[in-house]
């Protein structure tokens, strides 16, 4: 930053005035550098916290959990492996609300609400698709 004023009568008022401007703009891109990096390690400590009580609150492991068709009785199992964000072993997305996957078998989207355990299945075809809406028991 280099500014450039006559003060005076001669060149070395413009020599004193750009060193007074060149010793401001470094002592603010100083502050301005401590305080993003305050912003920055704040945000961090405040995202280690909250995915500290998350951890603490996910389940680990694996669990089976039996469906149920309330229409036709059928029942079923299926498998939830936490560490590995599967649902028999095909990739999930797992929340606290939700978990969701797909199964390329008949290219179904199973989503699976947590807290009710309704398991909601949107299955795709030519001619529109079809949901299928199921019951989970979710044993805590």
């Amino acid at each position: 930053m280099l500014f450039i004023a006559k003060i005076g009568g001669g060149p070395q008022g413009v020599i004193k005035m750009s060193a007074i401007a060149h010793e401001q703009g470094t002592a603010l891109r100083r502050w301005r550098l401590v305080s993003r990096s305050a912003a920055f390690l704040l945000a961090m400590l405040a995202a280690g916290l909250v995915g500290r009580d998350a951890a603490a609150q996910a389940p680990s492991g694996s669990r089976a959990i039996t469906c149920t068709n309330p229409a036709s009785g059928a029942s079923w199992q299926i498998t939830i492996d936490f560490e590995r964000r599967t649902v028999d072993s095909f990739a999930a997305s797992i929340s606290a609300a939700t978990i969701s996957w797909r199964d390329p078998r008949d290219q179904g989207n199973y989503t699976l609400d947590r807290k009710s355990g309704n398991l909601t299945v949107a299955v795709p075809s030519s001619t529109g698709g079809y949901f299928l809406h199921d019951q989970c028991k979710l044993d805590q």
